[in-house]
């Protein structure tokens, strides 16, 4: 919420305050100011200047010789604005003046005319071109008569202001108006406000002759109201409402659609105006829209509703979607001339969900969806009526035509007042109690030790008695009630043992180099499936209003995000990248609306794997390098054990260099390089990645650690190598060779493999260096022999291999 300092003390007397008191106190009292911003900060020299004649350049056929006033003296000023005419009042830079983006104005020739000066559009002064009104978008701002000559100009602009940026949360939707914040600010500064009721010159014909309201869902809409105003004549919207409307962030239309604008600003109450000429019938009917129905809104667009938005109707079709977006068929355009306005209260989550699935979340649909002032919306209505009879000629008809109930009793709260001393901790009279609730204009009736207070209805957010409590402690100041430790007993906080295996994951993976990484889980409905470590091919799960294509879905794997990390790395000329994450992946469920959530940890790596030195040039990561990482992490959690390897092929990676990551026989995971293909697109080196099911890792538990005595007794050593087919892998080498070694065979280590001559092509020779032992006596070569053989004719038997000669 954007709120005008100048703007402000229409209300209350902020005397003695500044910009940055102001917001100071604001946020001590629990709304947060996040910035102040000084729209005419750094502009100097800019006057109101009259222009006494325009005429043709005589060299330039769109340029203008003028011949300006400033009050002191009157000055030649070439001006290329479209616009520009004499008699005109327009804001002047004069000759060392400074204006936006710290431009200094110079004397200059243009054309080899004399330009002593430059008379200024909004853009030029600073102002949003987003927000500047279409009659001076393309030219010169142009003054009221009233405006006098040679006057500073940057108050006329409304440049003299301030404007508070005010984060306005749910709890805090009663400030997402002027008069809402004027409450506020008159409770922290304890100032009354002045607020003036609106008066409505009302015509002798009903309003009821013309028109008629019914609703059909009561329980969606609690009250609408409509009023009907006839001999409109719509023109700009008077200078003071427009600056006003600008500084709020809002760009002036006409006087019409302004007017509304700023009656939302300044009450809280959205409004919406029909052309009744273009209604199309004399009944307005409020209902639920039919599944499938569709209306075009005031963007153009044409939206299919569902039977649970809220339509408003003439009756037959639709003519707005209520709370969120009026239609195109009832705009008010520059031909209107008769109105009907209307003045209604939605039910919050109906107008929250369709804003949220049309994507119309527009600031109407925002304030009904944190909830209004149900006593307000009548003097709303009214004082849009009021400005429209001021300033577009209105005839407004007698009465508002209306179905439900136009106010609501105000909530009476009842508790012990001394609760509130209970919970803060304080010693606060009751006197003191009550004159702050009153400041907040709480009625307040003390009897005894029981308080009860009537909560106005502007403020929806208090309901109990504890929120009389927070109200209380934040006008007073919780910085200034005194520091008190809490009494009873505490318990010592611990990690779980999830969280501390975790931890220690993170550690091993920082130990062994990589530094950590933080990603979005949000990611583009494209990839958010790449590099899945399981994908059953259900869609990704997609957000109902993502804030860019690229944070549109939920991502099923961390890869991805990593790749986008180590582009962004390479691309600032940093080629040896080690990165690591654990994050939350989402797995869709099938019939389920929400998907699963699982712990991964993934890790991408590229470049050298040591720096160069006096030993020799540095080596480059290869796929055994991270595979030794992803081993090392499985030899901590003590499930080395149960991790097995497996070669696979999967989308996007190297199918020469990528294995899955089984535990106990399911796929938790894949380790491999990234494709050539991927890597060229990525502008990327020979790049690794891996991930793994974490979670899995950690719930499985760690393996109770053993420890044994160092030996009594010698080891035997026996190497063995074996000719196999090349489709054979270590691992069922390996594996033959323990199960068949048990159990006097302690180790197994692959120190060699050997493919080429003396070797036929479609064979290896991989070399095994086996350790025996018994810790209770010595082998004898015997012993071992039995053993040995057994293993050879095993790995001979099951996989085919042969003793190299």
């Amino acid at each position: 919420m954007l709120v005008s300092y100048n703007w402000l003390q229409d209300y209350i007397d902020l005397g003695g305050v500044t910009p940055e008191e102001l917001a100071d106190k604001i946020t001590n009292s629990g709304i947060e100011v996040e910035h102040i911003v000084y729209p005419g900060e750094g502009l100097k020299g800019i006057v109101v200047g009259k222009v006494e004649s325009c005429a043709q350049h005589p060299e330039a056929e769109k340029l203008h010789l003028c011949q300006v006033n400033l009050g002191t003296e009157t000055v030649q000023i070439v001006c290329g604005a479209p616009n520009v005419a004499a008699g005109q009042k327009v804001p002047v830079a004069t000759v060392g003046a400074r204006i936006a983006n710290n431009v200094k104005i110079k004397r200059a020739k243009l054309r080899g005319e004399i330009s002593n000066g430059m008379i200024c559009s909004l853009d030029e002064l600073g102002f949003d071109h987003n927000f500047v009104p279409k009659e001076y978008a393309d030219g010169i701002y142009v003054f009221d008569d009233e405006v006098p000559v040679g006057a500073d100009a940057l108050p006329y602009l409304n440049l003299d202001d301030a404007i508070l940026d005010l984060d306005i949360l749910v709890n805090s939707a009663h400030c997402m108006n002027m008069i809402g914040v004027a409450y506020e600010v008159g409770a922290i500064l304890d100032r009354p406000i002045q607020l003036k009721k609106p008066v409505v010159a009302e015509s002798d014909q009903l309003a009821s002759e013309k028109i008629s309201v019914s609703v059909d869902a009561e329980q969606m809409v609690p009250y609408y109201g409509a009023r009907v105003m006839n001999g409109i004549k719509v023109a700009p919207a008077p200078r003071w409402m427009q600056l006003r409307l600008i500084a709020a962030g809002v760009r002036p239309i006409s006087n019409v659609v302004d007017v509304s604008n700023y009656v939302m600003l300044e009450y809280g109450q959205p409004l919406h105006t029909f052309d009744f000429d273009q209604f199309g019938s004399n009944h307005v009917l409020v209902r639920f829209a039919g599944d499938h129905e569709e209306i075009t809104t005031l963007d153009g667009q044409l939206r299919k509703l569902t039977d649970e938005d809220l339509l408003i109707t003439n009756g037959k079709k639709g003519v707005a979607v209520a709370g969120v977006m009026g239609g195109e068929n009832t705009e008010v355009s520059s031909d209107t001339e008769n109105v009907l306005l209307e003045a209604a209260v939605f039910d919050p989550i109906s107008i929250r969900k369709t804003a949220a699935r049309l994507q119309l979340r527009s600031d109407a649909s925002s304030r009904y969806e944190k909830g209004l002032d149900r006593n307000r919306v009548a003097l709303a209505a009214d004082r849009a009526a009021e400005l429209l009879i001021q300033y577009a000629h209105a005839t407004v008809l007698k009465g508002i035509v209306e179905a439900g109930e136009r106010t609501v009793a105000e909530h009476q709260i009842m508790m012990p007042w001394q609760k509130i001393n209970q919970v803060l901790g304080s010693e606060f009279a009751r006197e003191q109690i009550v004159g702050i609730l009153e400041r907040l204009n709480f009625k307040v009736n003390v009897e005894g030790e029981i308080m009860q207070v009537s909560v106005p209805a502007r403020r929806f957010d208090v309901t109990i008695p504890e929120d009389l409590v927070e109200e209380v402690g934040r006008i007073y100041g919780y910085n200034h009630i005194p520091a008190t430790l809490p009494e009873g007993t505490s318990s010592h906080a611990s990690l779980t043992p999830y969280q501390k295996i975790r931890r220690r994951v993170e550690g091993l993976m920082n130990g062994m180099g990589l530094s950590q990484a933080y990603t979005y889980s949000l990611t583009s409905k494209e990839s958010a499936s790449s590099y899945a470590v399981s994908n059953k091919g259900i869609e990704p799960t997609q957000v109902i209003w993502p804030m860019s294509e690229e944070h549109a879905a939920l991502r099923q794997s961390i890869v991805p995000q990593l790749i986008n990390v180590a582009q962004y790395h390479l691309n600032r000329q940093m080629p040896d990248i080690k990165f690591y994450e654990i994050g939350k992946v989402f797995l869709p469920v099938k019939g389920e609306a929400r998907p699963a959530e699982e712990e991964h940890l993934a890790g991408i790596i590229t470049g050298k794997r040591t720096e160069r030195n006096w030993e020799g040039d540095p080596d480059t990561v290869d796929f055994f390098s991270v595979k030794g990482i992803v081993e090392t992490l499985f030899d901590s959690l003590g499930v080395a054990n149960h991790i097995t390897y497996s070669p696979s092929k999967r989308e996007g990676m190297h199918p020469g260099q990528t294995a899955d990551i089984l535990l106990n026989g399911e796929v938790i995971g894949y380790i491999g390089a990234l494709h050539p293909r991927v890597q060229k697109n990525c502008g990327l080196n020979e790049t690794f990645v891996f991930e793994v099911a974490i979670e899995s890792l950690l719930r499985h538990g760690e393996a109770a650690i053993e420890y044994h005595g160092l030996p009594r007794f010698p080891s035997t050593t026996r190497d063995i190598a074996l000719v196999v087919k090349r489709t054979v892998a270590a691992a069922d080498l390996d594996r033959v060779i323990r199960e068949n070694g048990t159990p006097l065979l302690k180790s197994v280590q692959l120190f060699d493999v050997y493919e080429g001559s003396h070797v036929a092509a479609d064979e290896k020779s991989m070399a095994f260096s086996l350790v025996y032992f018994d810790p209770e006596r010595t082998l004898t070569d015997d012993e071992v022999n039995v053993v040995h053989e057994k293993i050879v004719s095993a790995c001979a038997e099951q996989l085919g291999a042969e003793l190299r000669g």
